[in-house]
């Protein structure tokens, strides 16, 4: 047993749907979620400050003596994951492995969609991990950074969703994707949106299922906490109204408040 807390972050807003995750699997356990919003989204920046952004907060969590860190980020998972693993003796896992091994289990047609932002697209990191499981499988990829944008509005399921909805996924729909990887943690608060357009599409949540493999993770290696007293803190670079909003959804009194926390100022 462990009553260590486990590590959380994001570039934004996306990762508290891990937190969540991991919290209704495992409600013994203390949560530390790091929300990397003043220096959102890592999406459109070069690779060595992705890097520099992830370590930066992994030395943050690791200072509240973390038995775990979760890199809720799929761009951070694509770019600096294996750097942090590296450097970091305590585990650190990312959502793409995750998301791929799902996805390869619910097609049924032999191809998988991936839709993420620039960084994880171009990194290939969905596709390798894909592959690596079935070499036979086809990966069709699209970018969709006006997805971030409107989950960071708070428009999750507005006409203007749907419609961006239509826009990236249509062309995937017409090579046959059936099955598509949110490979963003924001996207999953897109499903409503875009089951509405494509209702026969199966969503892969990643971070859905990196939680379950979180909660199989800690049990193999005796890192559970058996005790009833799990807790969530929230640290974000900036507190934003979408933020404060979906703490309030997730988690209401429970997560407590959001405390800000600068971890570094240079952007």
């Amino acid at each position: 047993m462990n009553s260590n807390p486990i590590g959380i972050f994001d570039s934004g807003v996306g990762g508290l749907t891990v937190c969540k995750a991991i919290r209704e699997l495992m409600p013994s356990e203390h949560l530390i979620y790091f929300g990397d919003t003043a220096r959102f989204p890592y999406g459109t920046r070069s690779l060595d400050t992705i890097i520099r952004y992830s370590r930066e907060i992994a030395d943050f969590l690791l200072s509240r003596n973390v038995k775990m860190i979760v890199v809720a980020c799929n761009t951070a998972s694509a770019v600096a994951l294996k750097t942090l693993q590296g450097e970091i003796k305590v585990p650190v896992v990312g959502v793409i492995e995750a998301g791929a091994r799902a996805a390869c289990r619910a097609q049924d047609n032999g191809i998988v969609g991936v839709v993420a932002t620039r960084a994880t697209v171009n990194s290939l990191s969905y596709e390798k991990a894909i592959l690596e499981i079935n070499p036979n499988m086809r990966v069709i990829q699209r970018h969709a950074t006006i997805f971030v944008s409107l989950t960071e509005e708070g428009w999750v399921d507005d006409d203007i969703t749907r419609l961006a909805a239509d826009k990236y996924l249509r062309g995937m729909y017409n090579e046959g994707v059936r099955t598509l990887i949110l490979g963003c943690t924001h996207f999953p608060l897109l499903k409503n949106a875009i089951h509405s357009v494509f209702p026969e599409m199966v969503l892969v949540d990643s971070g859905y299922e990196i939680a379950l493999e979180i909660k199989r993770m800690l049990k193999e290696k005796n890192l559970e906490n058996l005790r009833n007293d799990g807790v969530v803190e929230l640290y974000a670079s900036d507190i934003t109204d979408t933020l404060q909003r979906l703490k309030d959804m997730f988690f209401g009194e429970n997560g407590s408040g959001i405390h800000k926390m600068i971890i570094d100022s240079r952007v």
